[in-house]
């Protein structure tokens, strides 16, 4: 007369272990997914990090150091000319790239014996005012070689890099939308010895 009961009791006690089971596996897919909802916010709309790779930006930044940078003001505020920014290429090099804005919309843009031009006004340039920048100017009597003018439209910006002689940028990859810029203002973190605000 017990077998019965017992054979119902360890039936009900494993229902009971595969409830809590897949309770629990519902409960981690649920916090799975409110934590990648997050990590999508907070990296689209607050904080941007990126690992910088190449040398288009030194000495500003160089090769390997790690930044953040404001995704908010990437999306929502002015880009001013200066900014330097983390836009996405995607058309050649299909990945996020750390440049400096030079031209806004509806500007010409040009650059003759060395010199950036702005609506036919030269550009002065303090960032390029470096040990490095003068050292390649002795060897190659240029540092950001001669390119023709070019219009912007709306909602377009030209980029370059610092290190303008190892630089892929707007005069190889073409204007960027304002889409594509993603984020502003980066502060380095690491190394931590060289931590900084990027200007």
């Amino acid at each position: 007369m017990s077998r019965p009961v017992d054979a119902k009791h360890k039936q009900e006690k494993d229902e009971t272990l595969s409830g809590v089971i897949v309770s629990n596996l519902l409960s981690l897919l649920k916090i799975f997914f409110i934590c990648l909802g997050i990590a999508y916010v907070v990296l689209n709309y607050f904080v941007r990090p990126i690992r910088v790779s190449g040398l288009s930006m030194f000495p500003t930044v160089s090769s390997g150091e790690f930044a953040i940078s404001n995704a908010f003001g990437g999306k929502f505020q002015e880009i001013d000319r200066g900014d330097i920014v983390i836009a996405y290429e995607d058309k050649i090099l299909k990945k996020m790239i750390v440049k400096r804005v030079i031209g806004l919309p509806g500007e010409t843009v040009s650059c003759k014996n060395d010199t950036i031009f702005i609506n036919g006004e030269p550009l002065y340039e303090p960032y390029l005012e470096n040990d490095w920048a003068e050292s390649i100017r002795e060897t190659m009597n240029y540092f950001t070689e001669d390119f023709d003018e070019i219009t912007l439209g709306e909602n377009e910006y030209w980029l370059l890099g610092d290190n303008r002689v190892h630089s892929k940028d707007s005069r190889e990859l073409g204007v960027f939308n304002r889409k594509q810029i993603r984020a502003k203002d980066i502060f380095v973190l690491f190394p931590i010895k060289n931590a900084r605000m990027l200007d």
